[in-house]
């Protein structure tokens, strides 16, 4: 079977080494890719935006599969074109991709099903949204309603904080966002993910990344910072709670609104004294979650994809090895603003040669034969490990090994759990 994967980031290098590694596959291409990506795959010049030119190119290369990677194209349908045009894709419909295109949808949702999340509210002024603010204080949660790259977060902890957020959102720092305002809940983060073939729903391993940009914690919410997995805090028994009274509840709402969600569906959980809450859902792989599930798949992932697509995940299970994966996200200068692109990576050979190492690509290019930084979020330096400590070393003394004065990353990455 030749296989399309869609994307360009961490996650899709990670799908992309685990996909071209199946016994089903036989060609692996990648739409646009990245220099990672490209050497272990075919990687083709082809715009996600173009839905008309992936199908052609789909029809003419004998696609078999789909696997759309990041959320933008899946908020802007091309699953629904790709599906039209008789080509099976992993990955939901434009209507299902609004639980992560929409914090307003989703928490509509919530609200009607019963699922365990914060108390909010939907605003598309300004002046109700301070005003709601007004009433409720602070510590308190706004965010862009849109897709923001995982930038559209404030946990504004002083009323001037949660000002400044909700100015930043009418002020088009978001595009043509409304505003969403939520109950500050605490608790520790977590990441749940399962396989969904609309009906049935498969649970994957557990993962805990960090979103803050300095070390403790602190600073900036990011696209991510790292991740480990499993995530000791999520239990035999809360990961049971929250496919029962999240994510399953969640699969029935689509289904019943006659959208039924096929893909990966990704919850991000606080685990409160009341139980898990959901915060926000993602309609894909997380990143940098996804790198480090894909280096503790023990099976063939392809078969699993085609058993959403095909609505057959009753039928499938899953296994995983026994240690521990954790990934470092390397990251520019200026990062999660503004940053400073174009300066040269060196080294990655030898720090990719460490035992139990995978180093993927997430922003670079390659320009005269340089590898060099092309994004914010630049390398995932991803290590197993037979404990976190272990996985934890492994991945800093390949970070070490990188060649890079421009790069940076946190020193602290599984501190939880180790």
């Amino acid at each position: 079977m030749n296989i399309l994967l869609i994307g360009s980031g961490g996650r899709e290098h990670a799908l992309a080494w685990a996909i071209g590694a199946s016994s089903l596959c036989d060609r692996l291409y990648c739409a646009p890719g990245n220099p990672g990506i490209a050497a272990i795959c075919h990687a083709v010049d082809l715009k996600d935006a173009d839905h008309a030119a992936v199908i052609a190119f789909c029809k003419t290369w004998a696609i078999g599969l789909v696997v759309i990677g990041p959320e933008a194209p899946l908020v802007a349908g091309l699953a629904d074109d790709l599906r039209a045009a008789g080509i099976k894709v992993f990955g939901p419909s434009k209507f299902a991709a609004q639980l992560e295109g929409s914090k307003g949808f989703t928490k509509d949702i919530c609200a009607k099903y019963d699922i365990p999340t914060a108390a909010y509210g939907r605003f598309r002024e300004r002046s109700a949204a301070l005003a709601y603010l007004a009433r409720h204080g602070a510590p308190i949660v706004v965010k862009a309603d849109g897709l923001a790259a995982g930038k559209g977060v404030t946990v504004a902890m002083t009323p001037a904080e949660a000002q400044a957020a909700v100015n930043d959102i009418f002020t088009g720092r978001f595009g043509d966002a409304e505003c969403v305002i939520e109950e500050y809940l605490e608790g520790e983060e977590a990441s749940f993910f399962v396989l969904t073939d609309g009906t049935h729903a498969l649970p994957l391993a557990t993962a805990q990344d960090h979103k803050r940009l300095g070390d403790g914690d602190v600073g900036p919410n990011t696209g991510g910072m790292g991740a480990y997995s499993p995530a000791p805090c999520m239990t035999e028994a809360l990961c049971t709670e929250a496919l029962e009274t999240i994510v399953k509840p969640t699969i029935r709402a689509l289904a019943d609104m006659g959208h039924p969600y096929v893909g990966v569906l990704y919850a991000g959980l606080m685990l409160t004294r009341d139980g898990p809450k959901l915060i926000e859902y993602n309609a894909r792989f997380g990143d940098p979650e996804c790198q480090v599930l894909m280096l503790r798949l023990k099976d063939d992932i392809v078969p699993l994809l085609l058993a959403c697509v095909d609505g057959t995940l009753d039928k499938m299970s899953v296994r995983w090895l026994d240690e521990v994966a954790l990934t470092v996200v390397m990251f520019a200068k200026g990062y999660p603003g503004e940053t400073v692109k174009g300066t040269e990576i060196r080294g990655l050979d030898a720090a990719g040669a460490g035992e139990g190492v995978e180093i993927f690509h997430a922003g670079t290019a390659l320009e005269n034969g340089r590898l060099v930084a092309a994004g914010g979020r630049v390398l995932n330096v991803t290590a197993l490990g037979k404990t976190v400590k272990e996985a934890q070393a492994r991945a800093y003394a390949a970070v070490d090994r990188i060649d890079w004065p421009d790069g940076f990353c946190r020193r602290d990455i599984g501190w939880r759990a180790a």
